[in-house]
């Protein structure tokens, strides 16, 4: 999954939570993601586009950091 803004991400499934580590270090939770958004985005060939145009600005998130 190489991407240059995105360093992992991963699904909690039984919270709809998505959890976000930029390349930056800082982590999210965005909420209420669809489980089917997050499959996208794991066959998105760009990450961070995907990311960019589907997630950032659709749901609710919080900082872990």
């Amino acid at each position: 999954m190489p991407s240059s803004v995105i360093r992992h991400f991963w699904y909690d499934p039984a919270h709809q939570k998505m959890d976000v580590v930029f390349t930056s270090g800082a982590r999210y939770s965005y909420h209420e993601v669809p489980e089917d958004t997050y499959r996208s985005m794991k066959r998105a060939f760009s990450k961070g586009k995907y990311f960019n145009v589907n997630i950032r600005d659709h749901y609710r998130h919080t900082r872990e950091n």
